[in-house]
């Protein structure tokens, strides 16, 4: 007798065909049958040591999460509820070009600095790695759900070149290239960037052409957060299209939005921009979180030219009030690089978390907010936060568009993404709560999405991106990566004001034909491993 039947679900595949009812078989792991009601009439249903009456649910391939930030959560949290109860069965990791690996000493602890914000300073990890191959044998261990990784080329550089505003040597592009080839080789799947974060953004596009040029050979693909989602976004999402094409390169759009007032609207410039590269020729995919405010650090803000150097530099900035005065003027007057370009407007700044307890006042509030009550400017304010807590706040940016939000989503290169940051008293709902949120008020409550078209968005679309022949469909011989959901009933929990509460309507989920979720409460099953790269 096989492992599992689950019996009478409404199977939507993941294809965007439309649904059917069946019966399907588990054994091993993997999918070895599926009945179709009209096949099983008048013949012997399939037995196994287990069934589960799937009668009203949607039984569809597990949800893959294009833009995670869970790369030491995964190591930290064996429970990762967060996730495994949203139905994701795969996060892709090493998002915005920094990520553990490949590092050495010196490179991992500036890292762990300048990325407390997302991950935690990791007190609690031992971190026993050094190298890409070595972070994932460390995933193989055993984690709740799957992970794939992209080379963080932020870090690539910091590793090669350090945290300086310079080009390249050709003998650092060189090694940074080795690099880069030698993690793909190790199982990445592609090179991501942040290109508003240092010390990524101050990559030209001649190197990160380079750079691309590798990851193509490979077969993997770039995942940029590109230079801009403000002032000049059209333009840098140009950029991007342009530098994968002469690389040869796939190119998967990190977080696709069009933010801040200068935006307002204009969604279907950008997707006339990406079908028009697609009709060309070239092969673009994207993600986005179905919510409007974006979440950072507060330090990623900061001008490009005050986080040179690294953490211990961007501090000593601060402290000289010359210099954050010079910062000051950059952020409220001109529009910082790390604001997009963007004059600072302080009330959509909403403080998330902060890394020293002490400050959890903060929390919660605007910094237009905190400094009212301190009777002070939103500048000295910013300037406390980021000193005291070196660094470690973050951000909620109240600077997005609904009609944006919609219009991208229905893209043929549409994928689903959290970018969802899981420190923080407050992080954001995208964390716990995106992908129940597309089914539930995105699919059920507005129609922006049929059912089988999200599904399908979820899951065969990021599998394909990801060049995984055995995940993202409900087919004989797959992966038993499944999810099951009421349609009726899916919904996020997870609101801005309780931004840690799981979601209802999805009782099971299955990894690798284990339960992770079952009976709507998570099992203390670890059957989550690293997804490599698949050989071209």
């Amino acid at each position: 007798m096989e492992d599992l039947v689950i019996r009478d679900a409404d199977v939507v595949d993941g294809s965007g065909a439309d649904a059917y009812r069946a019966d399907v078989v588990i054994d091993a792991g993997r999918i070895v049958s599926i009945v179709k009601e009209a096949a099983a009439a008048g013949c012997q249903r399939p037995r196994a040591t287990r069934e589960i009456d799937a009668e009203g649910l949607v039984l569809s391939p597990g949800f893959i999460d294009m833009h995670a930030h869970s790369d030491l959560a995964l190591l930290r949290d064996p429970d990762h509820s967060a996730k495994a109860a949203q139905g994701v069965t795969l996060e892709v990791l090493g998002q915005d070009g920094l990520s553990y690996a490949p590092v050495d000493d010196r490179t991992l602890e500036e890292v762990r600095r300048a990325i407390t914000g997302w991950n935690g300073y990791g007190d609690d990890i031992d971190f026993d790695w050094r190298s890409v191959g070595g972070y994932l044998d460390r995933l193989d261990r055993g984690i709740a759900v799957n992970a794939a990784y992209l080379i963080p080329q932020g870090t690539v550089r910091a590793l090669v070149v350090g945290w300086e505003d310079r080009a390249a040597t050709p003998a650092e592009l060189d090694r940074m290239r080795q690099l880069v080839a030698e993690g793909l080789e190790q199982g990445a799947v592609g090179l991501s960037s942040g290109l508003t974060y240092t010390p990524g953004m101050y990559a030209r596009d001649a190197e990160l052409t380079e750079l691309c040029r590798v990851v193509g050979s490979y077969g993997g693909y770039y995942c940029p957060h590109h230079r801009s989602y403000g002032a000049g976004a059209l333009e840098a999402y140009a950029e991007m299209v342009a530098l994968t094409r002469e690389a040869d390169c796939p190119l998967h759009l990190a977080h696709a939005t069009m933010n801040f007032g200068v935006n307002k609207g204009r969604a279907p410039e950008l997707l006339a921009l990406l079908d028009r590269a697609l009709e060309a020729g070239a092969d673009i995919t994207l993600d986005t979180y179905p919510y409007t405010p974006g979440c950072t650090t507060l330090a990623a803000l900061l001008p490009s030219w005050a986080s040179e150097g690294g953490p211990e530099e961007i501090l000593a900035r601060l402290t000289d009030p010359a210099t954050a005065g010079r910062i000051r003027h950059d952020l409220e007057v001109t529009g910082s690089d790390g604001c997009h370009g963007v004059p600072v407007e302080w009330e959509t700044i909403e403080i998330s978390g902060v890394a020293d307890p002490a400050l959890g006042d903060f929390v919660g509030r605007t910094v237009q907010e905190a400094a009212d009550l301190r009777g002070e400017a939103p500048w000295a304010t910013a300037r406390r936060l980021l000193v005291r807590d070196r660094l470690g706040t973050t951000i909620l940016q109240h600077v997005g568009h609904e009609e944006n939000v919609r219009a991208i989503m229905r893209h043929r290169a549409h994928t689903g993404g959290s970018d969802g940051i899981l420190r923080g008293s407050k992080p954001h709902p995208r964390a716990y709560g995106t992908f129940p949120r597309y089914l539930g008020h995105y699919v059920r409550e507005l129609g922006v999405l049929t059912l089988e078209e999200c599904v399908a968005h979820l899951t065969s679309r990021p599998a394909a991106r990801l060049r995984l022949p055995d995940r993202g469909l409900v087919r004989e011989g797959y992966r038993a990566d499944l999810v099951l959901f009421d349609p009726r009933t899916v919904a996020p929990g997870a609101t801005f004001a309780e931004p840690r509460r799981l979601p209802t309507g999805i009782p099971y989920v299955l990894v690798d034909g284990r339960f992770v979720i079952e009976d709507g409460r998570r099992t203390d099953a670890l059957p989550g491993r690293s997804v490599r790269r698949t050989p071209l």
